[in-house]
């Protein structure tokens, strides 16, 4: 399966924009990656620094370029104001899956927004990448994003992450 993200996939939604990050979205990203509330579930070091945001930035496209994974950068279109992120990795042609990951700034959370985001890239998956599996691992106190893969219909596995016992293990199957 040939995966090809240049040009880079721009999604729509009623409220929303996905877009690529660029450097003028450090400052974002910096604010995204080391906000306590958002990290206490997420096993990485938070940003410390601006370089970090940046070096993050780079990574990400460098990943975009080599079609390894696809990272959304996701904003209201109505006010341009970002919001938080979502992306897809870890693609698996023998699986024919890929993992979805997500972060919301905590004063947006609660709106539907990643409801909506979330709703656009399993479209996405399904429609445009013709996966059958998408599978997302979350902390099992993170209860708003437990409920988010729930609305989906993702299916909570019986066993935990063989790597960190803390997440529990959700797939969605076309």
């Amino acid at each position: 399966m040939d995966r090809n993200f240049t040009p880079f996939p721009i999604l729509t939604t009623e409220r929303l924009t996905l877009t690529q990050l660029s450097i003028e979205d450090k400052q974002n990203i910096f604010a995204l990656r080391s906000d306590k509330e958002i990290n206490k579930y997420l096993d990485r070091e938070p940003s410390k620094t601006i370089d970090d945001a940046i070096n993050f930035i780079h990574k990400i496209n460098d990943n975009i370029k080599n079609n390894n994974s696809i990272y959304w950068g996701i904003s209201l279109t109505s006010t341009k104001k970002f919001v938080g992120t979502i992306c897809l990795f870890d693609f698996s042609n023998e699986k024919n899956s890929c993992e979805i990951g997500y972060e919301l700034m905590p004063k947006f959370q609660g709106q539907g927004i990643m409801k909506e985001a979330t709703q656009e890239v399993i479209d996405f998956v399904f429609q445009t990448l013709k996966f059958k599996k998408i599978n997302a691992f979350t902390h099992y106190e993170n209860q708003n994003s437990i409920n988010l893969l729930l609305k989906f219909n993702f299916v909570k596995a019986l066993e935990t992450d063989k790597e960190n016992p803390n997440l529990n293990v959700f797939t969605l199957t076309k």
